[in-house]
This record gives structure tokens, sequence and C-alpha cells, in this order.
């Protein structure tokens, strides 16, 4: 699904993330709304009681259900391994490459294409506003390391923010473009967090498969006119995980550590408290870690005449699999329209 946001001086945005808004309706008019769901993501991890991954699992391994209409895996793909269809049957098959259409697929579908859905697009937004100077360095060093250990099937993108969104580089496989870009930014200016990541949702929600966005912030956030939580329900609509960096610690600034662990536990993400050089590259190396591990399910939702917050829950078919710990994102909105 993917939304299309305008951002005026004003920035207003609807609950949710997911209304139009008829600035000049008649009063004696209803607007009539409509629904369209596309292909739904889903994104999630696998552990047991002690925390560690569990590989392996096949689409057979999982039930989905939107509310409590049960759905049909559509794809199925495991870290960063081509995906595979799912056949009724159960049994699976390759996605071709060349973006032939698959069968038995609704047809107001796209082409699916492995290629489009192999390896993680991995949005990086890095705060260079004045709440970072110091450090800025090491933690510059930090995500040149993390871009340079990602796997060869992702893509990268170089985000900067500080009170505007500058797009330092876009989204490619080239380490070293990406990493010549991040040491291009320069720390100024106040810090518009929450209005940066709006922008940097639409521009991932535009991109097939899997995509992530990792916020290496210093926390404060003194210049946006997006609220948090409405930034935090578009990337729940859109399936997109946010994982989040902090360089502050938890009891420094309450406040916006309290909002990155809930932005990052309703996506699916994780949030760190990093202040040191190390502790930063260790969350680097947990975040590379999930990616790795992590199942992508995709579905086309059946009729379902809910318009609000639809609940996604995936169950685990096998009793010795019950006992593991799934973690996704809860549900999302459908796009309502004129």
């Amino acid at each position: 699904m993917r939304f299309f946001i305008t951002i005026t001086s004003a920035l207003l945005l609807a609950t949710g993330g997911a209304f139009y808004l008829r600035a000049q309706a008649q009063d004696d008019e209803r607007p009539t709304f409509r629904v369209k769901v596309d292909m739904v993501v889903m994104s999630l991890t696998v552990t047991d009681k002690k925390g560690r991954y569990v590989n392996g699992l096949k689409p057979s391994d999982f039930r989905i259900y939107e509310d409590t209409i049960p759905e049909k895996i559509s794809t199925f793909a495991e870290g960063n391994r081509p995906p595979v269809q799912v056949l009724d049957d159960g049994g699976t098959r390759p996605i071709p490459r060349a973006g032939v259409p698959v069968a038995n697929t609704p047809s107001s579908a796209v082409e699916l294409r492995s290629d489009a859905f192999t390896g993680t697009n991995v949005f990086v937004l890095f705060d260079t506003s004045n709440y970072m100077y110091r450090g800025f360095v090491y933690a510059s060093d930090a995500i040149a390391d993390f871009i340079r250990g990602l796997d060869r099937a992702d893509s990268v993108a170089v985000y900067t923010y500080s009170r505007n969104l500058n797009r330092a580089v876009s989204l490619k496989r080239d380490r070293g473009e990406a990493i010549a870009g991040l040491r291009r930014a320069v720390a100024g200016d106040d810090s518009a967090l929450y209005n940066c990541l709006l922008l940097t949702l639409r521009d991932a929600s535009k991109v097939p498969g899997r995509k992530v966005v990792i916020v290496f912030s210093n926390g404060p956030d003194n210049a946006s006119l997006v609220a948090p939580d409405d930034v935090r329900a578009v990337a729940e609509d859109e399936g997109i995980p946010i994982y989040v960096i902090s360089t502050n610690e938890v009891n420094k600034d309450t406040v916006s550590a309290n909002i990155f662990k809930r932005i990052s536990s309703q996506t699916g993400g994780k949030s760190y408290f990093a202040k040191t050089w190390q502790k930063q590259v260790e969350a680097f190396e947990s975040i590379r870690e999930d990616l790795g591990n992590s199942y992508t399910l995709t579905y086309y939702p059946q009729p379902n005449p809910n318009e609000g917050f639809r609940k996604i829950t995936i169950e685990l078919t096998s009793e010795q699999a019950k006992k593991y710990k799934i973690r996704a994102r809860p549900g999302y909105r459908p796009q309502r329209g004129f």
C-alpha cells in the first residue's frame, strides 16, 4: 500500500495517516470512501525462549489472519534468500526474475519479481542537527561500518536531517557511493526528526519488497510539525519496520526514549540506546543480524468490511513452534480515498 501525503506549511496529516482531505466540500455533500488494499508485506522474526533466532521455517509453519479472516500466503522468503511463490497446495516455486506475471494471483496484482523482493532496502536517516555536534565523527564511522557489512543483496539509501531532509544518496547497492555521501554530511541547525522521518517513509513506501528505516539520532526534536504517533501510524500501515539508535541515555531524555520505544515496537523494529561508539557498533550489528534472520510473508487480503485498523495475527502451526515468540507489526489501516 502507498500513502500519498502532501506536506504543506501546516503539514496537515489526518490521524492514522491514511485519509485524503477535501478542503472545499459542499455542506450537503457526503463523501463516498473507497478502500483499496494491495499486497500486504509482513516482515517478522521468530525467536525461542532464550532469544535465539529460529531459522528454517517454511510457509506451512505459519498461519496468518487479518482480523479473524484467514489469509493465504502469496510469497515467502527467509533472510536475504530469493522469495518463492506459495501455491494453493502448500508447495512453493521460484518467482521469475524477468517480471513475468505470476499465476493464481488477483488480476489487480502487479508483476512479482524475485529481484525486487531479494534483499532489504535499507534507509539510513542520520541526525546532523546541533544535538549531534559531539561525537559526530564516531557516529559517522559506526554507520559506515554498518553499510560495509550489509548483505550484497541489500540496497541502501543515506539520508541526513536537521531542520530539513537531505537525500544524500538514493537507494542503491554501491557501498562506496553510500559512504561517500555519508562523509559529506555536516552537523548543524535545529532538529525536525519526525518531519524528515515522514518524508523518508514516503520514499520507502514507493519501493517494492522489504524495506526498513534506521534512525540514528541524539533524541530531541525541536522543529517538527508532525506528531510522532502520526508518523508511527504511517510506518505501521506501510509495513516498514523502524529501528532507532539513540546516542542519548534513556534517563536523560525520557520523552524521546519513550517515543522511540513505541515507534520501533509498533512497527516491528527495535530501539537501542547507545551513548558510546562501541555500543553504537553493537547496535548496528544487532540490526544487521535481525535483517539476516527475518522472514518476509506477503498476502492479498480477502474481502474485509473493516475500514479502520485491521489486526494481523501470525501463528505457528506446530506445538513446539507455539513456544516461540514472533515479532511483527500488529496491523495496518487500509488506504481510503474519494
